[in-house]
C-alpha cells in the first residue's frame, strides 16, 4: 500500500523538439547527473503519459474483453490474447514496420549498387571518371547516415513498443490475479505468477525488434537473388543455395527452442514455486532441521531445469556460429563454382556479391532466424498468459448483487437459504449442507463446531468466495472482513488498519482502543507509522491478528465476518476485544463470530454448531440450554470455564453427555467483566519520515571481481583460457578468410591484366621486352587459381570446425557458472540466520531466485557471447582495414580514445539506471505476492481498485526506469554510429584522394568499415549488456555470501552422545538474545532459571513479553549471549542441527508443504509406512485421509486443502514420531478448536509424560495444571513457580492475569491449580 511518497519529476521526452529527438539530444543532462552521482529512485522521470500502466491495462483489457465477447457468441472458438495485443498495439507495430521497410528494402540494397561502381574506378584500366567516383563515394555515405538514423530509432522504438506491451500484460494479469476463484487461486502457485510476471512478458521487449523481419526478410531475400543471377548467373544461385539451406535448419533450431522454451518456464515455475514454499516456512524448516530434504528437492529441480536450458545454450551456439560463417560460405560457394565455369574474379563483382550476401545474411540467417525462434518463444509465453486469463473467475453474483436488492428490507442483515456449496465441483462430497440461517440487523450471531466442520467456509460463502451449488444469500449492505490467518502487508501499521479508506483521526483512535493496540503502538518505534516487513515479519503473532481485526472493525460495513480473532491472544486481551470491540462497539452492526473461545457464548444473541458441513441445531443460548442434542466433540474441553480435561468428570468425558450440560456450565460461570481501560489520548505521529528497509543498491561500477567471481564458478582457469583462446582462434582465421578472398581476387584481377598486357605486347611491333619479361615473371610467380581455391577451402573448413566447437564448450562452461551460482546463492540462504528474512522481503528473495538466475541461465551466456563476438569481429574488422593502410590507424586510435570515454560516461550512468530497474522490479513480485496471500480479504473490502492502482504505481516506477535505460542504450549506440559513419567517410574519400590502391583492398577497406556501422553499436550495446548482466551476477553472489549461522554441524572434538538429551534437563544462565546486531535492544535480559527432567512448565506473558523469543533461544534462531544447558551440554558448544533435531516444537502458524502427507512427517523417508500410520491414528487423522492415495494423500501450497485444525495435527503427528525428550508447544492450541485442542492436550500427556514439555500459552486454562508457570514480562522472568503457589502472591503478576479473566473463572482456575498442587504433593 503507499505510504504516502509522491515522486513528480516531469520526462524531458516529453517536451523535446524534433531536433532533439532526432540526434537524443534530450537524454544529455540524463548523463551528465548520472556521471556526476549515483543515482536513486528520486533521479527517476515521470513515465510518458502513453506508457502508465493503468492506461495501457485499460487498452490491453478493452480488447480482451472484446474477444471473450466473441468467444462467448462464437462457441467453440477460443480467445485470443496475441490479437488482442495486435489490435491494441497495431499503429505503433505498423510505424516500426514503414521504418523497418524503407531501411531493409530500399537503402540496404541500393548501397552495394554505388559501392560496385565505386571499386570500378580503382580496377586496373578503369574507364570511370573520378568526379563520378566521388558521386559514388558521398551516395555510400550519405545511404549510410539516412541507414543509420532510421535504425536507431526504429530500435528504440521496438524496444519502446515492446516495453508498453510487457507492462499491459502484467497490469492485465494483476487485474486477473484479483479475480481469480478460490479453486483458481489454490491451484496456482505465487510462484508461477510470479514468474509470468518476470520471466515470460520480457519476451515482449526483444520480439518486437524481429517482428517485422517474417515478411522484409523474404522480399529482400527474392530481389537480392535476382540481382545476384543477374549479376554472378547459376553461380549467384548456388551462393543463394548455400543461404538456404542454412536458414531452415536454423528455422527447426528455432522451432527446438520454443519446445525447450516451454519445458523450462514449466521446470522453473516448479522451482519458484518451491523456492516460494521454502522462503514462507523456513522457521519451520530451520527448527525441524529439514533443509537437506528440501536442498535436495531443489536440486532436483534445478538439474531438471537447467537440462532443458542446456540443449537451449547449445542451439543458441549454433545459430551463433552460423552468424559468423553464413556469409563466408555462401561466397566461398559463388565464387568456386564461378573459377570452376571458367569465369574470372574482379573487385567490382567480388565486393558486390559479399554485400549482397552480407544483406541476405544479416535479413535471413540473423533476422529472420532470429525472429523465428524470438516469435515461438512469445506465442510459448502468450499461451501461458492466456491460460493463467481463462482460469476460473471468483463470482459476486452470491452476494453483490442480492446485496442491493435487500437492502431495502432493513431487518434482516444476512438471509442463507438451503445453500449447498464445494470447493471442488469434481469431488462429490459438499462442503455445506443445505445451510439456513438468518441473521438479523444488529445481532452477534457465533458459529461454532470441531475442525473441518466449514465454519470458515460457511463464512467464504457469504463473501461469494465459495460458489453456491443450490440456494442463494442476502446480505444487506457492505461486508467488513477478518480472516483467520491475519493478513498483513509490507506497509506502515496505520496503513494496514485504514486499507485505503479516508483517515479519520477519531475513527481511527477509537479503533486503535478498542482492539488493544494503544500499548503496542507505543512500543513500536515510529508508532502507527513504524513499517512492518513483508507478511508482518517484525510484529507478533497477536499484534497481527488484532491489526487484522482493527481494519476490518475501522472499515465501515453492516455486516462484520470475524473469522476466529480472538485465537492468537491472551484471555485478557481476548475479554476486552470481546467486550469493548465486539459487543460494544459493533453493538448495531451484524456481527457473525466464528470461534472456539465458548466463554462467550452466553453473550451471543443467536448460536450455531456446525458439523461436518451442516447445522447440528442452532438457536439462543437459552434455547440450546434446554436441547438434548448431543454434540460429544464439545464436551471433552470445556473452555467457557476455563478447566482442564482432568477437571471435568471421567464420567462425563466418558459419556459424552448432552450439550445443555456444557451450556449450563457456561451459564454458571459466565460473568461479563468490562475492561476498565481508559481511552489514552494519543499524541499524532508526524507523517514526515518513514522508515523504509529498502533494497541495498551496490553503487558505482561493477567490481572487477564479480567477473572473476561467474568465471571461477564454473572451472578454473585455464578452462578460461582456452576458451578465449578458440574466441580468437575463430575470429583470426574468419578474418584471415575475409583477408585471403580480398588478396585472391587483387591476383586474379592482376592475373588478367598480365595477360591482357602480354597478350597486346606480343600483338605490338614496339613492344617493350623488359616490361613483358617482369610480367610474365610475375604471372609465373603467381600460384595458379586452384591453388588459391584449394587454400580458400581449407581455411572455410577450419573456421566451421573451430567455431562450432567454440560455441559449445562456452555454452557447457556457462551452465556449469550458472549452476554452481545457484547451488551456492541457496546454501547460503537455507544457512544464513531468520534475522535476513525478517529485514528482506520475501518478494526481493525471490527477485533473485527469478529474474536474476533468469538472466544468469539465459540473457547473461547470450549477451557474453554476442559480445565478446561482435567485439572480436570489429578489431577483426579493424585490423584488415589497417593491412591496407596503415595510415587507419590515426583515426581509429583518435576515435578509440573517444570511444573509450563515451563508454565510460555511458556505463556510469547505463548501470546506475540498470540496477535501479532492478530494485523497482521487487515491488511489483512483492506486491502481487502479497495481494495473493490476502486475496479473500481485498476482495471482502472491495479494495481491488486501491490495488490496482498501488500496482500500477510499483509499474509506472519500473517502466521509468526501463524507458531510461532503453534511451541512454540506444542515444550511446547512435553516438558510436556517428564515430562509424566519419570512419567510413575517412576511408572512402582516402582512397580518393590518395589513388594508386587496387581495388581488391578498396572494396575489402570499405566493406570492412560499413561492417562497423551497426556492429559497433551492437558490440558495445552487448558490452554493456554484459556489465548490466552482471547486475544479476552481482545480486547473485550478495546473497552467496550472506554469514552462515554460526556452529551448523557439531566440531569433531566435541561428541554429542546418541541418546542425548537423555533426560531433558535445561539450564539458562545469564541468558541475553537479540535479533539483528549489537545496536539492537535485547529482547530477553539475564534469564537465570532450570527447568526440572520430565517437568511441564507454562510460559505465560503479555504480547511482546518475551515468550516466543524464549523459544528462538533454546533452537538458537537469533543472537544468544550466555549459556543454555540442555543435560549439562553447552547448546551453544555443539551445531545447530544436531541442537534443532533433538527438540520438537509444534508452532503456533502450523506449516504444511506442497507435496504428499509422507513429505510431510517424515521428509527424510527414515520411518517405515506402519509407523506414520500409527501417528497419524493416534492424532485421529486417518479418517481424513483419502483411502485410494493414504501416505501419498496431496499436500496443496501452503496445507491449503486441509483446515488449520489438522494442520495442526500433522505438526503434532510429525513430534510424535521424532520422540524427543523436549517439546515445544508455540500457542498451538490457539486456532484449533475445543475438541482438537482436547485430543492435543490428552495426545501430549500420554505420549509425552517422560518428556520435558514447554508450553507457550494465551490461555491460561492449558497450563493451569502444568508442574510450574513461567511469567515473562519485557524479556525477563517475573516469577516462576507452580501456579498454585504463584497464586498466594496476591500483588503477583500471575495473580493479576489470573484475576482479569473475571472473578468465576479466576477461581475454577485457582480450583483447578490448588488441586494439581496438592496431587503431585501426593505423589512425591
Amino acid at each position: 500500500m503507499d505510504t504516502g511518497k509522491t515522486r513528480d519529476n516531469p520526462n524531458p521526452r516529453e517536451n523535446a523538439n524534433h531536433i532533439s529527438v532526432l540526434l537524443f539530444w534530450w537524454t544529455v543532462d540524463l548523463f551528465k547527473k548520472g556521471y556526476r552521482k549515483n543515482l536513486v529512485e528520486e533521479d527517476l522521470y515521470n513515465p510518458l503519459k502513453t506508457d502508465a500502466s493503468e492506461y495501457l491495462g485499460n487498452k490491453l483489457e478493452k480488447q480482451w474483453e472484446q474477444q471473450l465477447k466473441v468467444t462467448r457468441q462464437s462457441k467453440g472458438k477460443k480467445p485470443s490474447l496475441l490479437k488482442a495485443i495486435a489490435l491494441t498495439f497495431a499503429w505503433e507495430y505498423t510505424i516500426l514496420g514503414v521504418f523497418h521497410t524503407i531501411n531493409d528494402l530500399v537503402i540496404r540494397l541500393i548501397q552495394p549498387i554505388l559501392l560496385g561502381y565505386l571499386l570500378g574506378f580503382f580496377k586496373p584500366g578503369s574507364k570511370t571518371r573520378e568526379e563520378d567516383a566521388y558521386l559514388f563515394g558521398g551516395g555510400i555515405v550519405v545511404l549510410t547516415m539516412i541507414s543509420m538514423l532510421m535504425f536507431n530509432h526504429f530500435v528504440v522504438g521496438a524496444f519502446h513498443v515492446g516495453m508498453r506491451v510487457r507492462a499491459a500484460c502484467c497490469s492485465l494479469i494483476y487485474r486477473k490475479s484479483l479475480r481469480l476463484s478460490r479453486t483458481a487461486l489454490g491451484e496456482t502457485a505465487a510462484g508461477k505468477v510470479v514468474n509470468l510476471l518476470s520471466n515470460d512478458v520480457s519476451r515482449f521487449d526483444m520480439v518486437s525488434i524481429f517482428l517485422h523481419a517474417m515478411w522484409t526478410a523474404p522480399l529482400s531475400a527474392i530481389i537480392v537473388t535476382y540481382f545476384l543471377y543477374v549479376n554472378a548467373g547459376y553461380s549467384g544461385l548456388i551462393g543463394i543455395g548455400i543461404v538456404f539451406l542454412i536458414v531452415p535448419l536454423q528455422v527447426y533450431t528455432g522451432k527446438l527452442t520454443s519446445i525447450y522454451r516451454r519445458r523450462t518456464a514449466i521446470r522453473t515455475d516448479e522451482r519458484v514455486r518451491l523456492m516460494d514454499e521454502i522462503i514462507s516456512g523456513i522457521q519451520v524448516i530451520k527448527m525441524y532441521v529439514w533443509e537437506k530434504p528440501f536442498a535436495k528437492m531443489v536440486s532436483v529441480a534445478r538439474k531438471a531445469e537447467l537440462d532443458v536450458v542446456i540443449k537451449t545454450s547449445y542451439i543458441r551456439g549454433l545459430f551463433m556460429s552460423f552468424q559468423i560463417i553464413t556469409t563466408r560460405i555462401a561466397l566461398f560457394g559463388t565464387l568456386a563454382t564461378l573459377v570452376t565455369f571458367g569465369n574470372k574474379l574482379s573487385s567490382d563483382k567480388v565486393f558486390v556479391y559479399q554485400s549482397y550476401f552480407t544483406v541476405l545474411a544479416f535479413s535471413m540467417s540473423m533476422q529472420f532466424v532470429r525472429g523465428v525462434a524470438e516469435i515461438a518463444e512469445t506465442l510459448v509465453s502468450i499461451k501461458r498468459l492466456e491460460e493463467f486469463m481463462m482460469l476460473e473467475e471468483f463470482q459476486d453474483s452470491n452476494s453483490q448483487q442480492q446485496r442491493v436488492l435487500s437492502r431495502v428490507d432493513g431487518i434482516d442483515g444476512v438471509i442463507l437459504s438451503r445453500i449447498t456449496a464445494k470447493w471442488n465441483a469434481s469431488v462429490k462430497e459438499n462442503t455445506l449442507k443445505c445451510i439456513d440461517l438468518l441473521a438479523k440487523r444488529g445481532t452477534l450471531i457465533a458459529v461454532i463446531g470441531q475442525v473441518g466442520s466449514g465454519k470458515s467456509s460457511l463464512l467464504q460463502a457469504i463473501l461469494g468466495e465459495l460458489t453456491l451449488s443450490s440456494g442463494y444469500i442476502n446480505i444487506s449492505g457492505k461486508i467488513s472482513y477478518a480472516c483467520q490467518e491475519p493478513w498483513v502487508f509490507a506497509s506502515t501499521v496505520r496503513q494496514n488498519i485504514i486499507f485505503g479508506r479516508p483517515f479519520d483521526r477519531r475513527r481511527y483512535n477509537e479503533v486503535v482502543r478498542v482492539c488493544a493496540l494503544e500499548r503496542d503502538l507505543k512500543q513500536l518505534p515510529y508508532g502507527d507509522m513504524t513499517l512492518v516487513g513483508d507478511r508482518g515479519s517484525s510484529l507478533s503473532g497477536g499484534q497481527k491478528a488484532r491489526i487484522s481485526l482493527a481494519r476490518a472493525v475501522y472499515n465501515e460495513a453492516d455486516v462484520y465476518l470475524l473469522d476466529d480473532p480472538l485465537s492468537a491472544v491472551d484471555t485478557h486481551v481476548g475479554k476486552h476485544l470481546f467486550n469493548d470491540c465486539i459487543v460494544s462497539y459493533l453493538k448495531n452492526k451484524t456481527r457473525i463470530l466464528v470461534t472456539h473461545q465458548l466463554q462467550y457464548l452466553r453473550d451471543a444473541d443467536h448460536i450455531v454448531i456446525l458439523n461436518d458441513g451442516a447445522i447440528e441445531t442452532q438457536g439462543s443460548f437459552q434455547e440450546l440450554l434446554g436441547s438434548q442434542a448431543n454434540y460429544a466433540q464439545l464436551l471433552s474441553l470445556d473452555e467457557s470455564t476455563d478447566l482442564s480435561v482432568e477437571d471435568i468428570p471421567e464420567a462425563e468425558r466418558e459419556t459424552n453427555g448432552p450439550i445443555n450440560n456444557l451450556l449450563r456450565q457456561i451459564s454458571r460461570s459466565s460473568v461479563k467483566s468490562r475492561s476498565s481501560d481508559k481511552p489514552v489520548k494519543e499524541k499524532e505521529p508526524e507523517q514526515t519520515v518513514v522508515h523504509t528497509n529498502l533494497e541495498a543498491s551496490s553503487k558505482g561500477t561493477s567490481k572487477e571481481s564479480v567477473y572473476i567471481e561467474y568465471f571461477r564458478s564454473g572451472a578454473n582457469l585455464c578452462v578460461v583460457f582456452f576458451i578465449g583462446v578458440m574466441f580468437l582462434l575463430a575470429q583470426t582465421v574468419g578474418s584471415i578468410t575475409d583477408w585471403w578472398m580480398a588478396y585472391w581476387t587483387t591476383q586474379e584481377e592482376l592475373r588478367e591484366f598480365y595477360e591482357r598486357q602480354i597478350s597486346l605486347g606480343t600483338q605490338a611491333l614496339d613492344s617493350n621486352s623488359t616490361m613483358e619479361n617482369e610480367y610474365y615473371t610475375n604471372l609465373q610467380e603467381m600460384l595458379s587459381t586452384y591453388t588459391y581455391l584449394y587454400i580458400y577451402t581449407g581455411i572455410v573448413v577450419m573456421l566451421f570446425t573451430i567455431t562450432i566447437i567454440r560455441s559449445f564448450a562456452f555454452y557447457k562452461f556457462c551452465m556449469r557458472c550458472s549452476s554452481n551460482l545457484h547451488n551456492s546463492m541457496f546454501n547460503s540462504i537455507i544457512h544464513t540466520s531468520m534475522r535476513f528474512f525478517d529485514t528482506n522481503s520475501s518478494g526481493r528473495i525471490m527477485n533473485r531466485f527469478s529474474k536474476d538466475i533468469g538472466s544468469v541461465d539465459e540473457l547473461l551466456p547470450k549477451a557474453i557471447m554476442d559480445a565478446s563476438q561482435i567485439v572480436l569481429m570489429m578489431a577483426g574488422s579493424l585490423v584488415v582495414a589497417v593491412s591496407v593502410n596503415l595510415y587507419f590507424l590515426i583515426p581509429i586510435v583518435v576515435m578509440g580514445l573517444l570511444f573509450w570515454f563515451i563508454r565510460k560516461i555511458y556505463l556510469k550512468t547505463s548501470k546506475n539506471v540498470k540496477r535501479l530497474e532492478g530494485i523497482t522490479k521487487s515491488p511489483v513480485f512483492t506486491h502481487l505476492t502479497a495481494t495473493l496471500q490476502g486475496l479473500t480479504t481485498i476482495r471482502a473490502y472491495g479494495a481491488q481498485n486501491i490495488l490496482c492502482s498501488e500496482f500500477d504505481k510499483h509499474q509506472d516506477l519500473h517502466s521509468s526506469a526501463w524507458y531510461m535505460f532503453i534511451t541512454t542504450s540506444q542515444a550511446f549506440g547512435f553516438c558510436l554510429d556517428v564515430f562509424c559513419l566519419i570512419f567510413i567517410g575517412i576511408v572512402t574519400f582516402s582512397f580518393l584522394l590518395i589513388g594508386g590502391t587496387l581495388g581488391g583492398n578498396v572494396g575489402l577497406a570499405i566493406t570492412q568499415s560499413m561492417a562497423l556501422v551497426g556492429m559497433m553499436q551492437w558490440g558495445m550495446r552487448q558490452s554493456a549488456e554484459v556489465a548490466n548482466q552482471m547486475m544479476s551476477v552481482e545480486r547473485v553472489v550478495e546473497y552467496k555470501s550472506v554469514p552462515e549461522e554460526p556452529l551448523l554441524e557439531t566440531p569433531q572434538d566435541k561428541n554429542v552422545p546418541r541418546s542425548w538429551p537423555y533426560q531433558g534437563r535445561i539450564d539458562f544462565e545469564k541468558v541475553y538474545l537479540r535479533y539483528g546486531n549489537n545496536s539492537e535492544p535485547f529482547v530477553l535480559k539475564n534469564l537465570n532459571l532450570s527447568i526440572q527432567p520430565r517437568e511441564k512448565v507454562g510460559i505465560v506473558g503479555r504480547t511482546g513479553a518475551g515468550k516466543s523469543s524464549l523459544i528462538a533461544a533454546l533452537f538458537r534462531l537469533a543472537d544468544v549471549e550466555g549459556t543454555i544447558r540442555i543435560d549439562g551440554i553447552d547448546t551453544g558448544t555443539i551445531g545447530l542441527h544436531d541442537l534443532r533435531k533433538h527438540i520438537s516444537i509444534i508452532p503456533q502458524d502450523p506449516v504444511l508443504f506442497s507435496g504428499t502427507l509422507r513429505r510431510n512427517i517424515d521428509p527424510f523417508d527414515m520411518y517405515p509406512d506402519y509407523m506414520l500410520w500409527r501417528v497419524l491414528i493416534d492424532v485421529e487423522l486417518k479418517d481424513s485421509i483419502s483411502d485410494t492415495l493414504g501416505l501419498d494423500t496431496h499436500v496443496a501450497e501452503g496445507g491449503c486443502n486441509f483446515s488449520v485444525g489438522q494442520r495442526q495435527l500433522v505438526c503434532l503427528a510429525r513430534a510424535i514420531l521424532r520422540s524427543n525428550r523436549i517439546l515445544m508447544l508455540d500457542e498451538a492450541t490457539a486456532n484449533v478448536d475445543p475438541q482438537t485442542d482436547s485430543l492435543i492436550q490428552k495426545t501430549i500427556r500420554t505420549k509425552f509424560a517422560d518428556c520435558t514439555v514447554l508450553t507457550v500459552a494465551h490461555r491460561l486454562n492449558t497450563i493451569m495444571d502444568s508442574d510450574r508457570v513461567l511469567v515473562m514480562e519485557v524479556g525477563t522472568v517475573v516469577e516462576f513457580d507452580h501456579p498454585h503457589v504463584l497464586l498466594q502472591k496476591k500483588e503477583g503478576h500471575f495473580y493479576s492475569m489470573v484475576q482479569e479473566t473475571g472473578h468465576v473463572m479466576a477461581e475454577q482456575l485457582s480450583r483447578t491449580a490448588e488441586e494439581c498442587y496438592h496431587s503431585q504433593q501426593r505423589i512425591s
